[in-house]
Parts: structure tokens; sequence; C-alpha cells
């Protein structure tokens, strides 16, 4: 199979992305443990085990993780804690967890109430940002905590309320709480345009979440439905008619500059699966649009090279300033690099393929 020959070949030539804890490697991570429960192939467990061993010592303490600031980006790589602790049972990886949790407590916010971004973005949020902490957040709350969602819908909460742009449909990348910051509307604080992958970032965080908590009568999954199955019906519209996927700049398809995006196509493909397979979106329906997205994306995007297949168009990084650097307008966007096999888009990869089989498995089950 295609895909599982790519993240193969990915996986036995993969280094750590940054020599820091970081949320690159989560996501490929994730991937390795979406894999493994999808297939049972010990391989992709293994992986997780190689890298997290070395990396975690016997009180907890993750030995590469960066204290010298704060980014709410640390905590992606957390979430595969909760995976390594059920597994082995082993109690280094619960005193990982609480390692994180104790720095998640303390760590900074805006006034409303949000984690902050970076230390060095003070103030500001970003979509991106939800799906670093929230799922780890949530759980948290239902393995160790006392089983209280009210933190984590109030964000997402005050996300919906500022970041939201009814007439589009569409979420803006970021916000800057002091009104500050070169790319920020002087009035709402809001940037301008629409990036596909924090949106991307943003819909995986939203299924996620429903996922962990799962509990249809528990007032955070009630909401963060309304706010999940919203921003499907506006991110669908949007999709290239030829191809299904979705554009770099989500609401500028005609644009000459723009292309379709890999990682936040798959981003979209993984959550209209992962929301049908927890029963917040017509399980038929959208199942079925997640694996044509994901189809369409191994076709055009996974192609043959010299050195086997590659994942190719993947926007490389992007974000908001500091200062006058990346000023958030469409321009920007398009003149980000340009990559091929970026863990952000082959972690993504192993996600939406893993879900698809799970998918179908649970498909075959609701017709017997």
């Amino acid at each position: 199979m295609k895909v599982t020959d790519y993240a193969d070949n990915f996986i036995k030539n993969y280094e750590n992305f940054k020599s820091y804890w970081n949320y690159e490697d989560g996501c490929v991570l994730t991937g390795c443990m979406r894999m493994y429960e999808a297939t049972g192939n010990i391989k992709y467990r293994d992986f997780v085990f190689d890298y997290l061993f070395p990396l975690i010592a016997e009180d907890g303490t993750i030995l590469n993780f960066d204290n010298d600031k704060y980014s709410i980006d640390s905590f992606n790589s957390g979430k595969i804690l909760f995976y390594a602790y059920e597994q082995t049972g082993d109690d280094k990886y619960r005193l990982a967890i609480e390692y994180l949790w104790e720095r998640l407590c303390r760590y900074p916010r805006t006034a409303d109430g949000n984690f902050i971004h970076k230390s060095i973005y003070p103030g500001q949020v970003w979509l991106d940002g939800l799906y670093m902490a929230q799922p780890f957040y949530a759980a948290y709350e239902k393995k160790f905590g006392k089983g209280s969602y009210d933190d984590i819908l109030k964000q997402f909460r005050n996300v919906r309320e500022r970041m939201f742009i009814q007439e589009k449909g569409l979420y803006c990348h970021g916000y800057d709480t002091a009104l500050v910051q070169p790319w920020a509307d002087r009035k709402s604080g809001l940037s301008s345009s629409f990036w596909l992958r924090a949106i991307g970032w943003y819909m995986m965080a939203l299924a996620d979440v429903i996922d962990i908590i799962d509990d249809a009568s528990e007032p955070c999954t009630i909401v963060l439905t309304d706010i999940f199955t919203e921003a499907v019906e506006g991110i669908i519209k949007y999709a290239d008619k030829d191809t299904g996927l979705f554009y770099q700049v989500v609401d500028m398809g005609d644009d000459v500059r723009n292309y379709t995006e890999t990682s936040g196509s798959l981003m979209i493909a993984y959550a209209l699966m992962k929301g049908a397979s927890v029963g917040v979106l017509p399980f038929s329906e959208y199942s079925e649009k997640g694996r044509k997205i994901l189809e369409k994306v191994t076709e055009e995007k996974l192609t043959a090279t010299d050195n086997g297949l590659s994942l190719t168009d993947i926007c490389c990084s992007a974000g908001l300033g500091p200062g006058i650097e990346r000023d958030g307008s469409a321009g920007y966007y398009l003149s980000e690099k340009i990559v091929s096999d970026d863990p952000k888009g082959a972690g993504v990869l192993m996600m939406a393929y893993a879900q698809s089989l799970m998918n179908q498995k649970q498909s075959m089950g609701r017709s017997r």
C-alpha cells in the first residue's frame, strides 16, 4: 500500500526534528501511535518507545525539555505519554505527564484566559495552540484530574467568539489582545487572512478533545460539537472543485500564486473522519468525504522519486510576527517555502490513513 510504504520508509530514516522536546516530533509519534492502533504492526509502537525511552528519566523529567522559554508547542508531544503509560504501566511515563502538567498549570495566559502562544508572543492566541495543548489538557483531566473541562471549554469559546468570521465561515490565524502587533487589526486584534494549516490544527483539536472526553452529555462536548460542525460547514465549501483538496490561503483558490497544500488538506480529512467516527458528523457521508481527500492526496502529492516516495506541497512554516515579520497577509502565506516530507505532513498522513482504516472497520461493524 502506498501510504504504508511511505510511512515505513519515513520512520526508518527519521531523525528527531529538533534537539529539544518539540511538536513536530509529536506529529510523527501520534501518527505512529494511530498506525499501531489501526494495523497492529509492532514497528510503529517500537518507534514510539525507541524515541521516548532515552528522553524520559525515571523520575519523569523530560531530559530535553526547554525550560528557558514558554511555548504552547511544547505540550503536543506530551499526548503520547498517556499512550506510553497505558501500554507499559511504567511509572516514569505517568511522572512525565505530571512534569508537563505542572508546567501547563503555571503557563502564561491572556487577559481573557487563553494560553498565550509563546513567551515571545505575549498576549497572542493562535489557532495552532489549541491543538498543541487542549487534547493533553483534556486527557489529563479525564485520567488524573477532577474531570472538569470548564477551562478547556472557555478557551475554545474565546477563540470562537473572537476569531470566527461569520460571513466567510472561516477562522483567522490569530489575535493580539493588546492590539499592538503590526499584523493585528487595530479594533479586533485579528490577523487578516485564512491560513489552511491553522484551521486544520484547530479542527483536529476539536475532534480529538471530543473523542477524549467521550461523553455526549458532557456540557463541554455539547458546545464543542456545535463549534466543530460549524467549522466543518465553513471549510467544506472552499474545497477545490477538481481535487477536493484545500488551498494554502483557503478563500483565494482563484489566485494564480495559490496551491493546494498537503498538510492542511490531510488535517481536514482526519478531522472529518474522526468527527464521523465519534458520532458528531453523519458517519457515511463524512467518513467518505475524508477518505476521498486522503485518497486524492496520495494520488497527487505522494510522488515517486529516485529515493522512493515523497510527500510534496507542504508549507514549511508560517506564523505571525514578531514585529513587522510575517504580516499575516495572503501574500505572506503564499511566499512561505514549500517543502516535501516535513513531519507536519508525514505525521498527519499517518493519522489520516490510520483513521480511514479504523472507520472502515467501524463501517463493517455497523453493517452487520
